[in-house]
């Protein structure tokens, strides 16, 4: 079972690295695209963004399920429950905000469609972290029990 965390918390803090990088790197930069080119990039963006972050966040949401249904300590059980309540918040706003204004932005450049992405990323950003930490000290804490 050691493997399950394991590759929980590889997949956790990919995701919590690359959100950091998209946050404070990627998308502030779609600005400066220029609008000419910018249904070109977006496209491409969104393609190949999907091949890194797709098995990313499913390998996380299948770990995720794998470690709340063990039967572990009170303490991991609580830390498993949120971070899968913080998974389900990113895949939410994934859904219903943040592809939907990429589906806008594959259209043509709108600042307001972008500022609102950079916007609301920091709600992935934020839950990413935290599902980082907890994904650590799930692993850390249950390194004897398993």
């Amino acid at each position: 079972m050691r493997w399950v965390f394991e590759l929980h918390a590889a997949s956790t803090l990919m995701m919590a690295g690359l959100i950091w990088f998209v946050q404070l790197v990627h998308y502030p930069l779609f600005a400066a695209v220029g609008e000419s080119a910018f249904v070109a990039y977006e496209r491409s963006h969104q393609m190949r963004t999907t091949w890194i972050v797709a098995p990313l966040m499913a390998i996380e949401l299948i770990t995720a399920i794998a470690i709340a249904t063990t039967p572990l300590g009170k303490s991991v059980r609580i830390l498993a429950y949120v971070g899968l309540t913080l998974v389900a918040v990113n895949w939410l706003s994934t859904a219903l905000v943040q592809v939907p204004d990429h589906e806008r932005l594959g259209r043509g450049f709108d600042g307001a469609t972008a500022a609102r992405l950079v916007a609301t990323n920091w709600i992935r950003t934020a839950a990413w972290t935290i599902r980082g930490a907890i994904a650590l000290t799930m692993l850390r804490s249950t390194s004897s029990e398993i």
